[in-house]
């Protein structure tokens, strides 16, 4: 390998959303820095079969709907 060229890889600590964490090597931060997860594999319903359902409770697909709703007649 060409030296110089590469990014740093290092251990960091992955912090899952229900608090266990897991050490591995990447090139993301600094050397012993920890990442947080705001959604991982044993939380998001696209891993976990979708027992769960994401709803848009008021949201932007609300809002589009209201906005736009007699815009062709319907």
């Amino acid at each position: 390998m060409k030296k110089d060229i590469h990014p740093d890889y290092h251990s960091i600590k992955v912090v899952m959303t229900d608090g266990t964490e897991f050490h591995t090597r990447s090139t993301y931060g600094e050397d012993g820095d920890s990442l947080q997860l705001d959604i991982d594999p044993r939380t998001h319903p696209a891993w976990t079969g979708g027992d769960r359902q994401l709803m848009d409770r008021g949201g932007r697909v609300s809002r589009f709907k209201n906005k736009y709703a007699g815009f062709l007649g319907n």
